[in-house]
């Protein structure tokens, strides 16, 4: 039988770049589609309502809760973070939507509240890891142990 401990780091400056990355990349595919939807001929106030906001919506999932759960999205992967459960196991879809929820929250005021948790938290977690149970770790923080009976 495997058990594994985990022994999270803070990676501040790590998990910064990971959400720059992350979405920097949403935001630059829903700027295109706002501009090639706009509903709105008024230059400047582009608008798009309705069932056409259904594949923004969709986006975001596939990136942020599919990838999470699945592997990792592309900032996290770039640098070599992932998030795990408390057990150290992958995230399922719930718990990465769970996580994913929270983002508006911990990125509201320049990530403030976000960088406050994962400092003041004994496993670096922000309120969006807390509430889904989840760790934002490198793989060199998992150890491994085999005990036999």
């Amino acid at each position: 039988m495997k058990f594994y401990t985990i022994t999270p780091k803070p990676y501040i400056k790590l998990r910064i770049i990971a959400t720059l990355i992350d979405y920097s990349v949403y935001f630059i595919f829903y700027t295109i589609y706002i501009s090639a939807f706009d509903e709105n001929p008024e230059p400047g106030n582009a608008t798009v309502t309705g069932m056409m906001m259904l594949p923004l919506i969709i986006i975001w999932f596939l990136y942020f809760v599919v990838l999470e759960s699945v592997h990792a999205t592309p900032g996290h992967d770039i640098v070599k973070l992932k998030v795990v459960t408390d057990g150290a196991a992958k995230p399922s879809l719930s718990t990465a939507f769970k996580r994913r929820l929270l983002d508006p929250i911990d990125i509201f005021i320049y990530g403030i509240p976000a960088l406050i948790c994962i400092s003041k938290t004994p496993k670096h977690q922000r309120l969006g890891d807390l509430w889904a149970g989840t760790v934002v770790v490198k793989t060199t923080d998992i150890t491994e142990k085999e005990v036999t009976f």
